[in-house]
């Protein structure tokens, strides 16, 4: 007789085609958002993702190329965005407050939503032990409040790396939702240790430029291609249930100019269809699922 699995617990299967309806603001069916990750890391240690092989400390060639999405790449994603009137989740590492506030001042300045993002994405929040991890939440939260006045509702874990109560931490220190889980096209609330609500706001691992270039080594334009066919045929299901499509963007990747060309492609495809979708951000949907779904 086999053991049951293991199960986390934090939700029960849902299958989409048998889901109460609803629609986003405006009558519209497909929620879009962009989620711009500006990351900051260690020099000489700690994680990274690289371009080339990973040298012995420290790793000039991966750090600098890494660093160029901060002094570059992210500026020219942030005039794209300006140009196409496109909101955006600025993802972020509390360590730019130190290296590079005017950049996460900008964001502020376009009225973008701040969403946690640890520290560093040098470490995996899933070595914590419980009270430092309650501790990297607490002080995540109150560092971008005092820094750029905006209370914060979301959370992404460098990484995406959990320890087996960050869904309860995050209830327990003030979030309202999560971007860690991608099993999802709808918002999914998750059950805590508490009882207090926490919501996964779909985070894309497929529609990401990490996995995609730098796993897959795919080229700037098939990503490009592959957020215009997510989108259309995300478009079409959506007639029948209410959808949310995330990007997820990190501008040392899709900042470098060659790339930058054909993300613009791709997002004028979604903006020159803005009148049948909902150009937002995860802390709304998040509140529009907390009222409707």
């Amino acid at each position: 007789m086999h053991r049951p699995l293991k199960t986390h617990g934090r939700y029960a299967y849902s299958a989409i085609t048998r889901r109460p309806d609803y629609s986003w603001p405006g009558r519209k069916r497909l929620a879009v958002y962009l989620g711009f990750n500006l990351e900051h890391f260690d020099f000489g240690s700690g994680l990274g993702a690289a371009l080339g092989p990973k040298s012995p400390e420290p790793d000039v060639l991966n750090y600098s190329w890494r660093d160029y999405g901060n002094r570059v790449g992210a500026w020219r994603c942030l005039e794209l965005f300006d140009q196409l009137k496109l909101p955006a989740a600025a993802i972020l590492n509390t360590a730019l407050y130190d290296y590079c506030p005017e950049l996460i001042e900008a964001c502020v300045k376009r009225g973008d939503e701040l969403v946690g993002h640890g520290h560093t994405n040098s470490e995996r929040q899933s070595d914590l032990s419980e009270d430092f991890e309650k501790k990297l939440l607490e002080d995540c939260k109150s560092r971008i409040k005092a820094e750029s006045k905006q209370h914060i509702s979301g959370w992404l874990s460098p990484w995406i790396s959990e320890s087996a109560v960050t869904p309860d931490l995050l209830a327990e220190t003030g979030y309202r939702y999560t971007l860690n889980w991608c099993h999802d096209d709808q918002p999914v609330k998750l059950n805590t240790r508490s009882g207090k609500s926490l919501w996964s706001i779909p985070y894309p691992q497929e529609l990401n430029d990490i996995p995609m270039i730098v796993a897959r080594q795919m080229d700037a334009s098939g990503f490009a291609d592959m957020i215009v066919d997510n989108f259309d045929e995300m478009l079409r299901q959506s007639e029948a249930q209410p959808l949310v499509m995330g990007i997820a963007l990190h501008p040392y990747l899709v900042g470098q100019p060659y790339r930058l060309r054909h993300l613009r492609r791709a997002l004028k495809h979604i903006a020159a269809k803005r009148r049948k979708i909902w150009l937002t951000t995860p802390g709304a949907i998040c509140a529009h699922a907390e009222r409707h779904a």
